[in-house]
């Protein structure tokens, strides 16, 4: 999976209509996230909602969709996960947990990335990622994020909401399988990737 740059924190440490947005106002990383994940969900009702089609406008939601799960993610594992490592009991499985689902989503948006509308796997490739990331939204919202806000001070929680609203705009909008997975390995290669994609997506016209 894509992942940036981890420190090891204190204990707590755009062009597309649909991007994720950057608040104003100082944002705790749950809300941020929670916020996005709303976002996302929004998209996913769209998609659900033109099944079996085949125009443009699917493949212009389904592009957004993976533009938007990538830089989540990437943010998620670059600050979120190893965060987690350091303040949670049993941090390490959790991360682990979260990191697995981050990968197996990320081989579902390469595969939807290489299909069409038209193509008999899209709409089946599109619901397994569907699938997958409401399973993983429930497991962090009802699970992780009320722990996470247990164990770090609101100070905290600030802090790393904006330090994540800060890398999702230099993040990868492609899937990178291949990339590091986690914290400052991937912290150091996401910025180059990121950009490297947007030149690609604008030249393309991808999720316009």
């Amino acid at each position: 999976m894509i992942h940036l740059l981890p420190t090891r924190f204190a204990p707590c440490v755009t062009g597309y209509p649909w991007s994720m947005t950057t608040s104003a106002a100082p944002t705790d990383v749950i809300t941020v996230l929670t916020h996005e994940h709303n976002e996302v969900e929004g998209m996913f009702a769209q998609l659900e909602n033109m099944d079996g089609a085949t125009d443009a406008e699917v493949q212009r939601l389904a592009e957004q969709v993976v533009t938007s799960l990538v830089k989540h993610s990437v943010a998620e594992e670059i600050y979120l996960y190893p965060t987690v490592r350091e303040v949670l009991p049993g941090g390490d499985e959790i991360a682990e947990h979260e990191l697995s689902e981050h990968s197996e989503a990320e081989q579902t948006m390469k595969h939807l990335e290489a299909l069409t509308p038209e193509s008999p796997e899209f709409w089946p490739t599109l619901h397994k990622l569907i699938g997958e990331i409401r399973h993983h939204v429930t497991e962090e919202e009802q699970g992780l994020f009320p722990k996470l806000r247990a164990a770090c001070s609101q100070e905290q929680l600030e802090d790393l909401g904006r330090k994540i609203e800060r890398v999702e705009k230099i993040a990868p909008t492609r899937p990178h399988p291949a990339a590091p997975s986690e914290g400052s390995a991937l912290a150091a290669v996401a910025p180059g990737a990121g950009l490297v994609d947007r030149v690609r997506d604008a030249l393309s016209g991808r999720g316009r």
